[in-house]
């Protein structure tokens, strides 16, 4: 099966950490790998990192993009993160798989929609989660479930920053 979670709305990474939290609870093989999050030091990384059964591939820079004129090492570490993907899927060695902000690298064309359509289409046994605002159709229409995220209020519109234990 496969699960996107899009929209503009929080809670994208964390419903799929959630997932993955569940999976590790059930013994379950679990790969993480993530688009454009290359060595953050987020909270949930540095716990998810030290769990049996959990593997975890971070690819981007530790810069912010601009989707505007995205550098060079930015389409060569989302093209890294791709081939990570198709190995991952291939291996057959995971039960679950989350594919973190690709949604977002294809709207950034980072990766082309095709790409993301290629890795939907590999025969595993795990279960497919893709991440990230603005999803494709054509990833919308493939998936088996999405769900979309709704910003309905968010506190960063006052000027409240990211919080260490909350957003990081």
């Amino acid at each position: 099966m496969i699960q996107v979670y899009t929209g503009n709305g929080k809670g994208k990474t964390t419903a799929a950490l959630g997932l993955i939290v569940r999976a590790l609870g059930c013994n379950k093989k679990v790969c993480l790998i993530q688009f454009m999050k290359k060595n953050f030091t987020y909270g949930e990384i540095q716990f998810l990192s030290k769990q049996e059964n959990m593997d975890i591939f971070q690819y981007g820079t530790t810069q912010l993009i601009n989707p505007e004129k995205p550098d060079q090492i930015d389409f060569d570490e989302a093209m890294e993160a791709y081939r990570k993907c198709k190995e991952v899927l291939t291996s057959n060695q995971y039960d679950v798989i989350v594919i973190d902000e690709i949604n977002i690298a294809v709207k950034w064309k980072l990766i082309s929609w095709q790409k993301q359509l290629e890795l939907m289409e590999f025969k595993t046994k795990a279960e497919i989660i893709m991440t990230g605002r603005d999803a494709h159709a054509k990833v919308i229409e493939k998936a088996n479930l999405v769900t979309e995220m709704k910003n309905v209020k968010h506190y960063f519109r006052l000027g409240v920053e990211a919080r260490k234990g909350i957003e990081s």
